[in-house]
């Protein structure tokens, strides 16, 4: 059952990435348009993820949270739920952009993998016993996407008239290991913390190139050309944690906080300026080139990020509501020493979880099993062109278990189908340029199996 569901999803996935077509104006800023970062469940919920750590009916975590490490520390190896989660997500981002100043309209649809990650336990049975879990995970995952394609007709005066063609690739990644230790107090409550650690590396390309042509009637000139193409690569370092509080007879109150500290990735850039043709079948010919420039050497500097929130969570888990800040120091970021049209932005979230199902309550209706969630984040675009643009979006969630209550009771396996979805914008009917109305829908599968374990009866 569960190599069919992961083939279906990858063959899925691979046919949608195939048929995906985007031209993002914006991307040509910066490291391009920032990507969701969360999981497909904390989408749902706006974002949420500082103290965010999923746990079902039986207390199995069913997800992965990919922004703060800490959680996993509640992964357990010795327990009747201990379980390996494997969560791999995809998305689609449906956007209207609108020109502010024209009745210029463009649709521009991408469809991409978002993440897959593995977690597993890695603490013993003496660990255990001392209050003490350990978790472990490793993955990829797309940070940003650059892609645009821009077309530009202008005149210069007492010249000719001009046709000038924008075009970018690239976008940055990283793969990821993460860890997570939790440490249980004694007394009354039983207070936990959980401390964690991801660590990596972060690779990437930027690839950009302008054409120019002058449009003349009577006189033929040589087209222009200029490439710039780098590629960078760097080590990234996270730190997480979270305070949980066992409040009596309501439920807990979860603190969390993470710092995605300043990056300076290595860089090694190519240029090329050329005068170029066409051949017949539409191809580029270098006719000269004026100058050609190999492997120079540079760096790049991504911003520090740092985030704090919390959730709390009903007594039978049936209820979970949180909040999210979140900042980042963009004026920090540099390409080649040359800063861009960013700026420091902030993005408030919150959102909200419903799970019928009570904590170690026995019951075999599927609709008890089923998650629903909501929310919504607002805050500054990072990139600011002309004037600040906000974005701000509404989400909905929901997780639907293709395993049966059965299995999910009596060995804590579980497999689900995540979906959520964005409807919100970046900008308003003032902003210059242009405005997004997107929709995003995300959709995944997060497997929660014994896949590392020995069974002593079968």
């Amino acid at each position: 059952m569960l190599r069919r569901i992961f083939l279906l999803t990858i063959v899925s996935v691979s046919f949608l990435v195939a048929r995906s077509q985007d031209n993002s104006p914006y991307s040509r800023y910066g490291i391009g348009d920032l990507l969701t970062g969360q999981n497909v469940m904390n989408r749902g919920m706006g974002g949420i993820s500082a103290a965010y750590s999923d746990f079902g009916i039986i207390g199995s975590p069913f997800c992965i949270n990919l922004i703060n490490p800490a959680s996993l520390g509640n992964l357990s190896n010795t327990k009747n739920f201990s379980n390996t989660i494997f969560d791999l997500g995809t998305e689609i981002d449906i956007r209207n952009l609108k020109s502010t100043t024209t009745t210029d309209k463009y649709k521009a649809t991408n469809v991409l993998v978002s993440y897959f990650q593995l977690a597993f336990p890695i603490s013993n049975k003496k660990m255990e016993k001392k209050g003490t879990t350990w978790g472990v995970s490793f993955g990829l995952r797309p940070i940003s996407r650059i892609s645009y394609k821009i077309e530009q007709n202008s005149r210069i005066s007492n010249i000719d008239s001009t046709y000038t063609l924008y075009e970018g690739t690239g976008g940055v990644n990283q793969a990821n290991v993460s860890t997570g230790i939790r440490k249980t107090g004694k007394g009354k409550f039983k207070n936990e913390i959980c401390l964690g650690v991801s660590s990596g590396y972060t690779f990437g390309n930027k690839d950009n190139s302008t054409k120019l042509a002058l449009i003349n009637d009577s006189v033929s000139y040589y087209k222009a050309n200029t490439e710039i193409s780098s590629r960078f690569g760097g080590v990234f370092l996270t730190a997480g944690i979270q305070y949980k509080m066992n409040i009596n007879r309501t439920g807990c109150l979860r603190i969390g906080a993470y710092a995605n500290f300043q990056q300076t990735l290595k860089a090694k850039q190519s240029s090329t300026n050329e005068t170029f043709g066409y051949d017949a079948s539409g191809g580029l010919i270098r006719i000269d080139s004026v100058s050609v420039l190999s492997d120079v050497l540079g760096n790049m500097v991504l911003p520090a990020t740092y985030g704090a929130g919390f959730t709390y969570q009903s007594k039978n888990h049936n209820w979970l509501i949180g909040a999210d800040f979140e900042y980042t120091n963009w004026n920090t970021y540099s390409y080649y020493n040359q800063k861009d049209n960013v700026a420091n932005c902030w993005v408030i979230k919150a959102g909200t979880e419903f799970y019928p199902a009570r904590l170690n309550a026995a019951t075999n209706k599927y609709r008890d099993y089923i998650k629903y969630r909501s929310g919504f984040y607002y805050g500054p675009d990072y990139l600011k062109v002309v004037d600040t643009r906000y974005n701000y979006a509404f989400t909905l969630g929901a997780s639907f278990p293709l395993t049966t209550p059965r299995l999910i009771q009596s060995r804590g396996d579980f497999v689900s189908l995540n979906a959520s979805c964005e409807i919100g914008a970046r900008g308003d009917r003032n902003s210059f340029g242009l405005r997004e109305n997107f929709f995003k829908y995300s959709f995944g599968v997060s497997m929660n199996a014994r896949w590392f374990q020995k069974r002593s009866y079968d």
